[in-house]
């Protein structure tokens, strides 16, 4: 298991992002990685730009089967799982933004679930590995 604390800070996302994705966790699944990529981006751009917590904590642990990552931060409480997705049978042009980042890490990841207690975001998403 890996644990990072950073500084959700405008600007540092990228660096943020590039942590996460060369962790021993995440960078050998080959597999799932562009997937895993989506996610862990559209996950640490919300909470930096969103969520006005000082702090976001990410666990990483990885077996023979799974990999999950969890998502911790004290800011605004924000359950992701709650929002619209979009109504893809409207034209894109005419739809709101918003939403579709969260629809594709429901649609990429195995489960995604989510909690507010302690004063935190807890935000939990899981890939089942395959061709290890």
């Amino acid at each position: 298991m890996t644990l990072l604390r950073f500084q959700p800070i405008q600007g540092k996302s990228i660096d943020i992002i590039d942590a996460i994705l060369q962790t021993e966790e995440v960078a050998p699944v080959a597999d799932a990685w562009n997937q895993l990529s989506v996610v862990v981006e559209e996950l640490v751009l919300n909470i930096v730009d969103y969520s006005h917590s000082d702090y976001l904590d990410v666990e990483l642990m990885r077996d023979d089967k799974n990999l999950t990552l969890r998502f911790r931060d004290g800011g605004v409480p924000f359950n992701p799982l709650e929002r619209k997705f979009p109504d893809f049978s409207i034209p894109m042009e005419d739809r709101k933004i918003g939403g579709l980042g969260i629809f594709m890490v429901i649609q990429y990841m195995d489960e995604v679930a989510y909690e507010h207690t302690g004063g935190e975001n807890i935000l939990t998403v899981r890939k089942e590995l395959k061709n290890l």
